[in-house]
């Protein structure tokens, strides 16, 4: 593709994005799906241009209104290269040409533009601090509760994209093991800091098309996704439920932990997510996962099996602050329940799923929020209507699990973010039933929980 073409193409994948209600990952695979013609380095650099330009949402949109221009999708492709890039304006206004496969004439406003933001860059001191952090109104108030004195340091982190981190499958692989095969294929990975299982990829390489993923000796799993499975902490033989198991990275990583065996029962109502998890679990070699469907939280096969299971994982639906690096446009675009409705569905899922922790069990609530309504707020409401379960610091699951890595936590919860940990903002609680009965909290329709 020229540059021109390339151009096009970024304007024309931001029109799908912003016309498609679904994540912008999703719009761009689908995209690149029904244009095989484009090749693999051409995918790239688009999609790189998307997502600076997804990541610079709140920047460009200031300078755009501040010009007086419409916000469209080439007005944000022009601010951006000259914003963003740092473009001379006459090298863009020749990319718009109006031939075949390159962007229309520019505009008598868009030249204006054009040449109102030359010589500028993408901030500005009249900029608002949430707009040079990108973060978006509903979430300023609350970010910065949580994040305090952080506040600058954390957004700034969650403006770069993520790295790409492997976690290496124990069931056929060491750590040692899947870097030589990873290698074999020209892939350069380094072990990472918290996860004893963790390999940090350098660059972007098309794993698909490698044999130690392709053979399941590694899977795509953030860091700090990782360290929610070693909070969990299965052993071999127990009885494990992923309440909310989606596409079931964290039930790999549970399951692997358990050596496969004993049982891992994963959970979720959007039932075609856990039948194509399965391709998932077969490629891992793991056949101690069974899906089990649920209507909603208070499913009566959770009733059915109150106090059954040695390990509960709620891995709750969330803002998804924390992952707001990996998912630029989530900032921008509410595709679900906004925090006013994730709030007390998530206290209804922790609640039901309580149920099916047995005495001495452990049931951990983990989300990839930074926020504090979903985090510290839902164990403190949770712990006041069960008194039968307490919070186990996450140094000392550390310390009696042998992890083998530092804690990355030294207060009673799982915390963790990209300015301090360069993982997803990640929460977990580990919260242990009593092993005594007779402390019971009153539950749904007037039983015990």
């Amino acid at each position: 593709m020229t540059p021109a073409a390339r151009l096009q193409a970024v304007i024309d994948l931001l029109t799908e994005i912003d016309a498609t209600p679904r994540p912008a990952d999703a719009v761009m695979s689908a995209y690149f799906r029904a244009r095989r013609y484009i090749g693999s380095k051409d995918r790239t650099a688009v999609a790189e241009t998307a997502y600076a330009i997804l990541r610079r949402h709140a920047r460009l949109n200031w300078w755009l209104a501040k010009e007086g221009h419409a916000n469209t999708p080439r007005a944000r492709v022009i601010a951006n290269a000259v914003l963003g890039d740092q473009r001379p304006a006459g090298a863009i206004a020749k990319l718009f040409t109006g031939e075949r496969f390159a962007p229309d004439l520019l505009t008598q406003e868009e030249s204006v533009l054009l040449g109102a933001l030359e010589n500028h860059t993408l901030e500005h001191p009249g900029m608002p601090d949430a707009v040079r952090v990108e973060c978006p109104d509903w979430a300023e108030a609350p970010m910065r509760a949580a994040l305090g004195n952080r506040f600058a340091v954390e957004m700034a982190a969650l403006l770069d994209a993520a790295p790409l981190d492997l976690r290496v499958n124990a069931v056929k692989a060491n750590r040692d093991k899947a870097r030589a095969a990873l290698a074999k294929a020209g892939i350069t990975a380094t072990p990472t800091q918290w996860s004893p299982l963790g390999l940090r990829v350098q660059g972007r390489p098309p794993l698909g098309q490698v044999d130690a993923f392709k053979n399941g000796l590694v899977e795509i799993q953030d860091e700090g996704s990782q360290m929610v499975a070693f909070a969990v902490a299965p052993k071999p033989g127990d009885q494990v439920v992923d309440f909310c198991a989606g596409a079931g990275g964290k039930t790999l990583a549970l399951a692997a932990l358990m050596n496969n065996k004993g049982r891992v029962v994963a959970c979720d109502v959007l039932a075609g997510r856990l039948k194509r998890a399965a391709e998932r679990f077969r490629r891992a070699g793991l056949h101690n996962i069974e899906a089990k469907p649920l209507s909603s939280a208070r499913d009566p096969w959770v009733k059915r099996h109150k106090r059954k299971f040695d390990r509960v994982l709620v891995d709750a639906p969330c803002s998804g602050t924390g992952t707001w690096r990996r998912n630029p446009d989530s900032r921008w675009r509410v595709l679900g329940p906004g925090l006013e409705q994730l709030v007390p569905l998530q206290a209804e899922i922790l609640d039901s799923a309580a149920r099916l922790v047995k005495p001495g069990g452990r049931l951990v609530y983990a989300t990839c929020s930074l926020l504090p309504e979903e985090n510290e707020g839902q164990i403190a409401a949770f712990l006041a209507a069960h008194p039968d379960f307490t919070v186990k610091p996450v140094a000392e699951v550390w310390a009696e699990e042998s992890v083998g890595t530092t804690p990355p936590a030294d207060g009673p919860y799982l915390r963790l973010s990209p300015g301090r940990h360069d993982t997803d903002g990640f929460f977990a609680a580990v919260l242990v039933r009593a092993e005594d009965e007779s402390v019971e909290p009153v539950g749904d329709e007037g039983e015990s929980a």
